[in-house]
């Protein structure tokens, strides 16, 4: 049995499509084992191949949010990424609520793209770091204010409050690293932590919680 990081793809314009496909399929660790073009496929995909991670456009047909919150439903296991143009606040935080694991804009270069998905299949979460930074400027305590305690923060040690501070502000775990002058891995490492101690999904339900603790 291959031990290949197993990918469906679903968007509805064919050439992009094939050039992600292209640009997976050309490392070793990838296996493209579906195609589809809308939000229909993308469930049946999902549900008839089980594969590692699916590739979703918000807009294709059907909506692509719509999808990945019937994917996650019905297949937990599949790690769900969306990949597409669209740039709208909204969009990010359904994709979030709907259960994405990642969050990726098209004019990503095609070794980025494959580190990102790499990055997600081993359980870590993305946001274009210009979109989660937008986010966070945007949020306001009211938002979330009956589902947070008090100081959601309390239980951080002083370290990983640095490290959510600078996550914060839109940085990568390696750019965090370089200013703190650790290794990458050892943020990664904080990250997970300060993910199981706050009880959020992904680093931008992190961040904003921090913000949200921060302001209020």
């Amino acid at each position: 049995m291959s031990n290949n990081i197993r990918v469906v793809l679903v968007d509805d314009h064919p050439l992009l499509l094939e050039g992600v496909a292209a640009t997976l399929t050309a490392e070793t660790d990838f296996e493209v084992v579906g195609k589809g073009c809308n939000a229909d496929e993308a469930l049946s995909l999902a549900l008839d191949l089980l594969p590692d991670l699916i590739l979703l456009d918000v807009s294709m047909e059907g909506g692509g949010i719509r999808a990945a919150r019937a994917i996650a439903s019905a297949c937990p296991i599949v790690k769900i990424i969306m990949l597409t143009v669209s740039e709208d606040e909204d969009d990010v935080l359904a994709a979030l609520k709907a259960g994405a694991r990642g969050y990726i804009l098209k004019g990503v270069s095609g070794p980025e793209l494959v580190q990102i998905v790499r990055a997600i299949y081993t359980g870590q979460a993305y946001v274009t770091p210009a979109l989660a930074a937008s986010l966070l400027g945007e949020w306001r305590p009211s938002d979330n204010a009956e589902q947070s305690p008090s100081d959601p923060l309390s239980e951080l040690t002083p370290r990983e409050r640095g490290i959510l501070e600078l996550v914060s502000t839109g940085k990568s775990n390696k750019e965090v690293a370089q200013e703190l002058f650790l290794s990458e891995k050892t943020i990664k490492h904080y990250m997970t932590n300060i993910l199981q101690k706050l009880q959020v999904r992904n680093r931008v339900e992190a961040a904003l919680l921090a913000r949200q603790a921060t302001e209020s």
